[in-house]
């Protein structure tokens, strides 16, 4: 071996090792960065808290700075210590920070349910439109106009058919109408990011597969789905805000009791001076959320490696 492959080989492994610490160094600047980023926010909060006046600063009787009492702006120790209280002055009952834990989860559960589930009509709904360009004229204006429904005029609608009629023996109930807007907000980002990727693969290698005798399934499933999961990936993560977003909304607008959005109504009823419980219940629906980008990470690295392993 001679001096000069030598090096070059020293050089070609510098360089991958150089990359490959590059790539594992990204999440932890990441994680740093978000930290970085809430430790910010909650000097801000407190830096509020203690310039601006108890009843904030309003110009021309316009109010330009919120509220800074207890009741508008509680302090952050002040919100941290309350998820250790009770929520009740009763023997035995559960603290704040169980009862956000176990709102949640059950919200998360209704959530998680309405992503699978408008998920899964959303690539439908793709696959066969770019299957018929027929049917993706017909009916691109028909998603895009369902998300112009707004969700307090539908979730009593849906509401509506609880203890009415039955899906495969189960009853529709309130729990169901929750699921039901939760998939009705998740199934639109899903649908159009997935149709923009299944119409990506270039003319090139669609005529390939042609070459190779390759019919409208074997190309979907070799070429056309590998290539959509570089698209289907962001719309999924939007796909995941807009489904806690809509269980949060739908357990308000439905009265549907257990979940957070009905734990933020209970507590800020009861915040008459402090809305630290507010506060606490408003976290846990942030956790919500947190939760749910996690699954959908988790979703894309397996993703991401049947789209590898099909190229």
């Amino acid at each position: 071996m001679t001096t000069t492959t030598r090096q070059t080989r020293s050089l070609s492994h510098r360089r991958s090792s150089e990359r490959l610490g590059s790539r594992r160094s990204i999440p932890v600047r990441r994680i740093v960065m978000a930290v970085a980023s809430l430790v910010v926010f909650l000097l801000i909060w407190e830096f509020v808290k203690l310039v601006v006046p108890a009843d904030g600063v309003s110009i021309g009787g316009v109010r330009v700075l919120p509220r800074t009492t207890d009741g508008a702006l509680p302090h952050v120790s002040s919100v941290i210590s309350t998820f250790g209280d009770k929520e009740v002055d009763l023997p035995g009952s559960r603290t704040v920070g169980m009862g956000v834990a176990e709102a949640g989860w059950f919200s998360f559960k209704l959530a998680l349910a309405g992503l699978v589930i408008g998920t899964i009509v959303g690539i439908l709904l793709a696959v066969i439109m770019q299957r018929f360009r027929t049917a993706e004229r017909a009916l691109t204006p028909y998603v895009i106009a369902s998300q112009t429904v707004p969700l307090v005029a539908l979730a009593p609608l849906l509401n509506g058919w609880s203890g009415k009629i039955a899906i495969l023996g189960h009853p529709w109930t309130s729990t169901t109408s929750v699921i039901a807007i939760s998939a009705y907000l998740a199934f639109f980002p899903v649908t159009l990011g997935m149709l923009r990727g299944l119409h990506a693969p270039t003319t090139q290698s669609v005529e390939l597969m042609h070459c190779y005798n390759a019919g409208w399934w074997s190309t979907l499933i070799r070429l056309r789905l590998p290539v959509a999961v570089g698209y289907l990936l962001p719309a999924l993560r939007l796909a995941a805000a807009a489904a806690v977003v809509g269980a949060i909304v739908a357990e308000i607008s439905t009265a549907t009791t257990g979940g957070i959005g009905r734990l933020i109504i209970e507590y800020a009823q009861q915040s008459t001076g402090d809305a630290s419980k507010l506060f606490c219940a408003v976290i846990g629906a942030a956790v919500v959320g947190l939760a749910m980008t996690a699954v959908v990470l988790i979703v894309g690295v397996g993703a991401r490696r049947y789209s590898g392993n099909s190229r």
